[in-house]
C-alpha cells in the first residue's frame, strides 16, 4: 500500500478534518517516500535469500492487524454491532478482486527487486499513474484528451528505453515491474469504483484480510529458517510499512492529494541514492533517461488534469487525481 487519492479514496477517509498546512503535508510525504525507499532496500535484501511468498505473508499479517485496529478505532463507542456493520461490503466481488490484485502486485515487485536494482524497478513502475488514466476510461467512464494520450505514448517510449526489447541489454525481470505497474493501476481504478459504496474500514480490512489468507495458504509451506538478524530485518520491514502508512495519512491530513502528487516522484531519486549507498548499484544512462521521460510525462498529465479541474463547471463531476500507493504499506 499503497494512498494519495480523491476525497473518497479508501485511505483518505480516515483523515480527520484539520486546517490545511501544505508545507507540513509535503514534508510528511517526503518522509513517506524516503521510508518506502528503505522498505524497498530491505525487501531486496530479504528476497535474495528467502521466498517472496513468505516475506509478503509476514508483511500482510502485520497489515491485517493494523487495518483491524484502524477499523476498531473508527467505530469505538458506537456499540457492539458498529464494527461488524462497518466491515460489511456492498461490492464484495470487486473488493476480492482488488485485494488479489494488490497481493499480486506486491509479490511481483518483490521478484523485480530480486533481479534488478532499486532505481531500475522504480523507473519502470513510475508509469503506473498514466496506466490508471487509461484504465479509468472503460472502467469509470472518464474522458481523456489528446494531450494526455500523447503523454501516455511518450511515457511508453520511456519504458521501452529502460526495457530495450530486442537488444542485448534487455532484462526480462523488468517485465515484473511493468506487470506490477499494470496490476496496481487496475487496483487503483477499482479502488475508486468501490469507494463509491464502501467505507475506508471495509476496504482496508478486505485488502488486508484476503491478502493475509491467500498468502498464508501459499507462504506457510515455504517457511524458511531465519537467523535472528533476518528476523530483525523482517520486523523492521513490517514496522516501516505501518510507519509509512501513518505518515501518509498525516500528509493527507495537512495537504490535498493534488498538491502532494508531484512529490511522489521523489521515490526514483531516493531509489537511486539508497541503491547506490546500500548495494553499490549505479543505473545506466538508458534507465535514467527512460525514467526521466516517464516522470516528465506523468507531471505533464497531472498538469493537464489540474487545468481540466479548473474548467469543470460547478456541480460537475470532481476530478480524480492519480495518486500514490496504498499498497506499499501492505
Amino acid at each position: 500500500m499503497k494512498a494519495l487519492s480523491s476525497p473518497k479514496s479508501p485511505t483518505s477517509s480516515f483523515v480527520p478534518s484539520r486546517p490545511e498546512r501544505p508545507g507540513l503535508g509535503i514534508l510528511c510525504l517526503v518522509g513517506t517516500t524516503l521510508i518506502f525507499a528503505g522498505q524497498d532496500a530491505i525487501t531486496k535484501h530479504l528476497v535474495a535469500l528467502y521466498p517472496v511468498s513468505f516475506i509478503v505473508m509476514v508483511r500482510y499479517w502485520v497489515f491485517a492487524v493494523f487495518a483491524l485496529g484502524l477499523a476498531w478505532a473508527g467505530t469505538r463507542g458506537k456499540g457492539p454491532g458498529a464494527l461488524a456493520g462497518a466491515l460489511k461490503s456492498r461490492r464484495p466481488l470487486i473488493q476480492i478482486v482488488r485485494a488479489l490484485l494488490l497481493v499480486s502486485e506486491i509479490a511481483l515487485m518483490g521478484l523485480a527487486f530480486r533481479y534488478l536494482g532499486l532505481a531500475e524497478v522504480q523507473a519502470v513502475f513510475a508509469i503506473y499513474p498514466l496506466m490508471v488514466m487509461v484504465l479509468a476510461i472503460p472502467v469509470l467512464g472518464e474522458r481523456v484528451g489528446w494531450r494526455r494520450w500523447a503523454a501516455t505514448g511518450v511515457a511508453f517510449a520511456g519504458l521501452l528505453l529502460i526495457v530495450r526489447p530486442g537488444l542485448g541489454a534487455f532484462q526480462p525481470a523488468a517485465l515484473y515491474a511493468a506487470l506490477a505497474a499494470a496490476l496496481y493501476a487496475l487496483f487503483m481504478v477499482l479502488s475508486r469504483l468501490v469507494s463509491r459504496d464502501d467505507g475506508a474500514a471495509t476496504t482496508q480490512v478486505y485488502a488486508a484480510g484476503i491478502g493475509a489468507l491467500v498468502l498464508s495458504l501459499w507462504g506457510l509451506g515455504e517457511w524458511p529458517v531465519l537467523p535472528v538478524a533476518d528476523w530483525a530485518w523482517l520486523g523492521a520491514l513490517a514496522c516501516l510499512a505501518v510507519g509509512a502508512h501513518v505518515l501518509l495519512l498525516a500528509a493527507l491530513t495537512f495537504a490535498p492529494a493534488s498538491v502532494l502528487q508531484p512529490y511522489n516522484y521523489l521515490m526514483l531519486v531516493w531509489a537511486i541514492g539508497v541503491g547506490y549507498a546500500v548495494f553499490g548499484d549505479v543505473p545506466d544512462a538508458w534507465t535514467l533517461g527512460g525514467g526521466a521521460v516517464i516522470v516528465a510525462s506523468g507531471l505533464y498529465a497531472l498538469h493537464r488534469e489540474r487545468l481540466r479541474a479548473r474548467r469543470t463547471p460547478a456541480g460537475g463531476p470532481p476530478p480524480q487525481p492519480v495518486t500514490q500507493k496504498e499498497g506499499r504499506s501492505a
